[in-house]
């Protein structure tokens, strides 16, 4: 039982002169009121601070996506959450904490319009301007440091989870600092070296490995006995003889794991670093993913079983943690318009937050937020004049005699099954029409047969016969490093915005499919749609959440909450 005061106010008028120059004075008493009022502990003292943040990230995951995830769940006739109340995770926590929107472009007046992962993920990280493509540097190129590191400073534990890669932008971001992302041979020093990173789950090991892999039989064996399997260690990217493995487990005392079991059986005591590569590159991608899961065949963690074993280990130390993890490939996805792959990689992202829900939801010692660095590839479901319907009769009494017939087609929901029935990805389908990737002289009937191997939406050959041309351009190529005079696939609108190389195939993949799927894309690149946010904690600090904010503004209201200075 609480003691509260209260003060009342007694206002009284006493009135003087005249009405045009009245000299109305008020009297105020205060009048102390001593009352026994029963008051919770929790309501009278609000949480401003937390002891862990866990941050995750849907890379290219706009609003757009959210609702393709959504709608899936929800209205999808064999959709997979039928028996789970057609509700996602992130709708659970959105109901159960608070809900917002971000702005995301690199930030200030001498910013720009549309950002990309780097400068995304380090004002997340920083709560400051940053410049495109940069990793954790400010607009000015200067080192910044991150809620990570702050965190780590402070003596809580600290983690990295993604299913791209751990050298990938995101990641990177929170914890290297480098002038430009493609430097990931750099990064991967620096995330081993830093001291900063007590956790790292990934795939990436091809910029952790000695540049003559695939032949030195020494090196192979090594790999070998550290129980790598040979699709980890198949190549490497770096320029010298470095093993940065051997180093992070002999210098630096990282544990090491390369597939689930491995991951599994590393203890989870306090203190415990393990650095788990799990890909030579990039992760699984979702439509693997959902297929493996089915069987228990899986191979790689699933995104939501390196997140469970982060928050294991991580939890153990009693000053806290600081978690970002990352579902990467919507992103990827979005690059590609491949929706049937983007909406696998929507599921299993929704499988980690639903994993973190389960874990937060009777603690009021951690803050959640999960958002999105940008939106990518200008998705959405579009009526079109494709495939009208045909004419019907309704019983019901407003219709005076009519037949009920719409002017366009609105899309029906048993698409969505169609799109999760979806068996490969485009990369998968371009690799039917040629494993070396050499698309020159290729032909209409070789793409639709491509297509329609992995997809329950068919193409004829004749409407896949442009997928193969192809015409001399400048575009940029996918390692963000350089230009190049090539010859690339050829697009006929918007190709600025298309600037992948032969992997603008894809693009077109998604261009053919569009009016059997009633989806449209606007690019191969990101947009810069506000982000949607959803956050649960203590509601004093959640409710600042619930606004149109920025990034920047994000990542200091986790810090306010996380770091105590």
């Amino acid at each position: 039982m609480f003691k509260k005061t209260m003060l009342a106010m007694v206002v009284s008028g006493v009135f003087l002169t005249g009405c045009n120059d009245d000299d109305t004075h008020e009297v105020v008493k205060t009048v102390e009121v001593v009352k026994e009022v029963e008051v919770p502990r929790e309501a009278s003292e609000e949480v401003t601070t937390v002891k862990n943040v866990i941050l995750m990230i849907g890379d290219g995951m706009g609003p757009q996506q959210v609702g393709l995830l959504e709608e899936y769940a929800r209205r999808a006739p064999n959709s997979t959450y039928n028996e789970s109340g057609n509700e996602t995770a992130l709708t659970k926590l959105g109901q159960a904490g608070q809900l917002g929107l971000s702005l995301n472009a690199p930030f200030g007046a001498n910013g720009s319009l549309v950002v990309d992962s780097a400068c995304s993920a380090t004002q997340l990280a920083t709560g400051i301007a940053a410049g495109s493509e940069m990793i954790g540097l400010d607009s000015e190129g200067n080192v910044v440091k991150t809620i990570l590191e702050k965190a780590k400073a402070q003596g809580k534990a600290t983690g990295l989870v993604s299913d791209t890669r751990i050298t990938h932008a995101t990641p990177a971001s929170f914890a290297a600092h480098q002038p430009h992302r493609s430097l990931e041979a750099e990064i991967a020093e620096e995330l081993i070296s830093s001291g900063s990173v007590d956790l790292m789950l990934s795939g990436g090991a091809r910029v952790f490995l000695p540049s003559d892999i695939q032949t030195d039989e020494e090196d192979r064996q090594l790999m070998a006995d550290l129980g790598a399997p040979e699709s980890v260690y198949k190549k490497s990217k770096r320029s010298d003889d470095r093993n940065l493995l051997l180093e992070a487990k002999n210098e630096y005392g990282y544990n090491l794991a390369f597939d689930r079991d491995q991951l599994s059986s590393t203890a989870s005591d306090e203190g415990t670093k393990i650095l788990g590569l799990f890909a030579n590159s990039g992760m699984a991608d979702g439509i693997a993913y959902s297929e493996c899961k089915k069987d228990d065949s899986c191979t790689q963690p699933s995104l939501r079983e390196m997140t469970l074993k982060a928050l294991d280990i991580l939890s153990k130390d009693p000053d806290g943690f600081f978690l970002m993890i990352e579902g990467g490939q919507i992103d990827w996805a979005g690059h590609l318009n491949d929706a049937g792959w983007m909406l696998h990689e929507l599921l299993k992202f929704d499988e980690a937050v639903a994993a973190v829900y389960e874990w937060v939801k009777d603690r009021n010692d951690t803050l959640v937020v999960v958002t999105a660095d940008h939106e990518t590839g200008s998705f959405g479901f579009s009526y079109s004049r494709n495939d009208l319907p045909e004419a019907q009769i309704l019983d019901g009494d407003g219709m005076n005699g009519r037949e009920y017939k719409p002017n366009f087609n609105f899309g029906a929901l048993s698409k969505l099954d169609m799109l999760y029935a979806q068996t490969g990805t485009f990369y998968d389908m371009m690799d039917i029409v040629s494993a070396d990737w050499d698309f020159t002289n290729t032909t209409g009937e070789q793409w639709a047969n491509a297509i329609n191997t992995h997809s329950e939406f068919k193409v004829t050959a004749e409407e896949a016969e442009f997928i193969g041309e192809r015409e001399v351009n400048e575009y940029l190529v996918h390692d963000h490093s350089y230009l190049s005079a090539e010859e690339f696939p050829k697009v006929n609108d918007f190709k600025e915005f298309y600037v992948y190389g032969d992997e603008i195939h894809g693009d077109l993949i998604g261009r053919a499919l569009a009016k059997e799927q009633n989806i449209v894309w606007g690019t191969g690149t990101h947009t810069a749609a506000p982000v949607p946010v959803y956050v649960f904690g203590p509601e004093a600090i959640t409710k600042q959440f619930s606004t149109m904010q920025h990034h920047v503004d994000i990542a200091n209201k986790m810090m306010a909450a996380l770091i105590q200075e």
